[in-house]
């Protein structure tokens, strides 16, 4: 059994032990029982400048290839959201190359026709996060110069997905947080884009812990204020409105949202500390899925959404509770930095050369909790290759001076 010395909570160090590899198997057919997209990392060339304010550069090949990892095993992507650093390092230039990427390796997964995904479209198998980040912040105007100018980036963001192929996901723009002057503005904006959208969008509502410039999303700081006119629009444009994505980490909220969503409309869960039990629903309703940390847990995740296509939703919440630990550590706060854990976890799963991120993002995250996210991550079962993570943990933990 492979071991190597950990970092304890006292400062010192201790033995661990890694527990044998897990197998998860892919699905042989399309999962049908939910709906579920992992929000998926990128993974940027490991000799670039990656540091904060450098120009995003992005290992095509790598970041191409952990897409259709996450296909293979019947997800689908959310690309081009935070997940992939909108924001925190991912310029608007290096989005547009992703979206056009993901969309031809997406159309040619549908050409390919293979079990997992067997029947699925582009817009099945991949949807884009639209926003506003091509503005300059501290230069817009305010009043209806700075709501024009908003409307005006999101259009260009929406345009550009439709024509790759995607479907779009309208997500929170801090410019409009910037600009609004109250519940009114986001109603206008939004109302206006889903008047033009051609086919249903997703629309995503993400938290301050996620991102601190998006206080007072919707008009107001109130979280009930604010999801009355959330449910007003969508209500007001249910046919242009495939799904909501809520990122509030407050199951209690998502439940209560979940039962007045008009019928047809889908409650995509964003919450990374209670997926399991949003997942499997109350009786009545079931959320489906949009989650960041199904780009780490992916294999686990598709068995566990193949166990509801079987008919054994008692394995498939077995299995989801078992990520559980895992997903609170890596997305606790700061969570905007739980961004870190999962490119740490593609690097010790062997799917990036190196621990890098862009914009310097590797080190939002201190030693001892990368250690537990190593130490989590064999307990899920979710390190593939136990030796090589052990190996690369190892090497990490000597450079940083652990046993020095």
């Amino acid at each position: 059994m492979t071991s190597l010395i950990l970092p304890s909570e006292d400062g010192g160090t201790r033995e661990y032990k890694l527990q044998g590899a897990t197998t998860w198997a892919r699905p042989t057919a399309p999962l049908t029982a939910r709906r579920a997209y992992a929000a998926a990392h990128v993974i940027p060339e490991v000799l670039a400048d990656n540091t904060p304010g450098a120009v995003a550069r992005l290992d095509w090949d790598a970041t191409m290839a952990y897409r259709h990892e996450l296909w293979s095993y019947g997800l689908g992507v959310a690309d081009a959201m935070d997940t992939a650093q909108r924001g925190m390092g991912l310029d608007w230039a290096a989005t547009q190359q992703l979206i056009k990427r993901t969309g031809v390796e997406a159309a040619s997964v549908v050409s390919a026709g293979t079990p997992a995904t067997a029947g699925k479209s582009v817009r099945d198998l991949v949807s884009c996060g639209a926003g506003t980040d091509q503005l300059d912040i501290d230069a817009l105007p305010t009043g209806e110069a700075g709501i024009k100018a908003v409307l005006e980036a999101y259009r260009e963001q929406i345009a550009f997905i439709a024509e790759a192929g995607p479907k779009v996901i309208i997500m929170a723009s801090r410019a409009l947080a910037r600009v609004a002057r109250g519940p009114e503005d986001y109603v206008t904006v939004y109302s206006a884009l889903l008047q033009e959208v051609d086919q249903p969008v997703i629309l995503h509502w993400l938290g301050t812990m996620f991102d601190p410039a998006l206080a007072g999303y919707w008009g107001s700081d109130d979280v009930a204020t604010a999801t009355a006119t959330f449910l007003g629009l969508i209500r007001d444009n249910e046919a242009k409105v495939d799904g909501v994505k809520v990122s509030l980490l407050d199951a209690s909220h998502e439940v209560a949202l979940r039962a007045a969503l008009p019928d047809g409309v889908r409650l995509y869960t964003g919450d990374d500390f209670n997926y399991p039990e949003l997942i499997d629903g109350d009786g009545s309703h079931h959320s489906d899925a949009l989650l960041g940390i199904f780009a780490a847990i992916y294999p686990a995740a598709s068995v566990a959404l193949q166990n509801y296509d079987a008919g054994n939703p008692a394995k498939a919440r077995e299995i989801l509770d078992t990520t559980r630990e895992l997903g609170e550590h890596i997305f606790n706060a700061p969570t905007f930095y739980y961004k870190t854990g999962i490119a740490f976890m593609s690097w010790l799963n062997g799917k990036q050369p190196g621990f890098q991120m862009v914009g310097g993002l590797h080190s939002g995250r201190s030693v001892c909790h990368l250690a537990r996210t190593f130490e989590l991550a064999d307990k899920a079962g979710l390190l593939k290759d136990p030796a090589l993570a052990a190996f690369r943990m190892s090497d990490y933990l000597r450079i940083n001076g652990v046993g020095a």
